[in-house]
C-alpha cells in the first residue's frame, strides 16, 4: 500500500488553496510553480478534486481555484478517496484470486482481516482531520495525530 503521487499532490493543492488570502483563488500557473509540478498534472488533479465537489473554479481571466467549503469541513479521508480511492476495497479480493475463479482463502481469510482492519483504522484516523488541521507547521499536525491516538478514538467503533 502506496500513497500515490496525485493524493499527495492533491493534498498539497488544496493546503495551498486553503492558504491563499485571494478570493478569486489560485490559478492552474500559480500552483503548478509553487509546487514544482507541470500545469496539465496540476489541471488533472484540479479537475478530480472540482468534479467531486472539493473546490470550485472562479471564472474569469483572474480566476483560479477556490475552496468549496471552509477548510474546518473538508474532511481528509473525502480528498483521499477523490483523489485516489481506499488503500483497500472489498473488490480486492476478487481481483488477486490466483488460477482459480475464486480465491482459495474467500471463506475464511486472515490476510482479509489484517487489509479490511488496516482500512479501518485509516478511515477512522483520516476522518478526524480536517484541511484546517493541515494548515499549521508539521510538528503541530504530528501533535493532532498523536492526541487523537492516545485517545484511543480510532477503536471506538466496531470495524464488521
Amino acid at each position: 500500500m502506496k500513497i500515490t503521487a496525485t493524493e499527495e499532490y492533491g493534498i498539497r493543492i488544496l493546503i495551498r488553496i486553503a492558504s491563499t488570502n485571494s478570493s478569486a483563488g489560485l490559478s492552474i500557473p500559480q500552483l503548478s510553480e509553487a509546487e514544482g509540478l507541470t500545469e496539465p498534472h496540476v489541471a488533472k488533479i484540479c479537475r478530480t478534486l472540482r468534479l467531486n465537489g472539493i473546490i470550485n473554479s472562479t471564472p474569469g481571466n483572474k480566476g483560479g481555484y477556490v475552496l468549496n467549503k471552509p477548510a474546518e469541513e473538508i474532511v481528509i479521508n473525502d480528498a483521499m478517496k477523490a483523489l485516489g480511492g481506499k488503500l483497500f476495497d472489498p473488490q480486492f479480493c476478487d481481483a488477486h484470486t490466483g488460477l482459480g475463479k475464486l480465491c482459495t482463502n474467500s471463506v475464511d481469510c486472515s490476510t482479509r482481516s489484517l487489509w479490511k482492519m488496516i482500512q479501518y483504522t485509516v478511515d477512522n484516523l483520516l476522518n478526524k482531520l480536517t484541511l484546517a488541521d493541515l494548515l499549521v507547521r508539521e510538528k503541530e499536525v504530528e501533535l493532532k495525530i498523536d492526541q487523537i491516538l492516545r485517545r484511543n478514538e480510532l477503536f471506538s467503533v466496531d470495524p464488521s
